[in-house]
């Protein structure tokens, strides 16, 4: 939830405050175990990141990932993703599902779960 290429690569600290960890054990409970129970190995493509990581990445300035309160996880595609957002849409509370995608061909699905009362 907290490695980072992008953070090896420009020598950045990607270590989360205790609050952070606690906003990343919830959205694990709450959102990507489920999944993985449900679907098998999930693989989280970006989790945490601190808010110098998230400028590298190119991320939104008020992205949950910098709160802990996000994850991105790999999809091989659009059926995939299709499978599994009626799965979270269904079965799961959350703050944002977004089936994502890049002309690459890279897909993934961007989960959150900001704290009690801002779903």
């Amino acid at each position: 939830m907290t490695a980072s290429g992008t953070a090896i690569k420009h020598n950045i600290d990607n270590t989360p405050l205790q609050e952070h960890v606690e906003n990343l054990k919830r959205l694990c409970r709450q959102l990507l175990e489920p999944l993985r129970i449900r679907f098998g190995v999930i693989r989280v493509t970006s989790g945490y990141r601190c808010p110098r990581l998230n400028e590298a990445v190119g991320g939104v300035k008020n992205s949950q990932h910098i709160d802990g309160e996000a994850a991105d996880i790999h999809i091989t595609g659009a059926e995939e993703g299709k499978k599994k957002m009626a799965f979270i849409k269904k079965n799961l509370d959350y703050g944002q599902a977004l089936l994502e995608h890049r002309r690459n061909g890279a897909w993934w699905i961007h989960l959150s779960l900001p704290r009690r009362g801002q779903q």
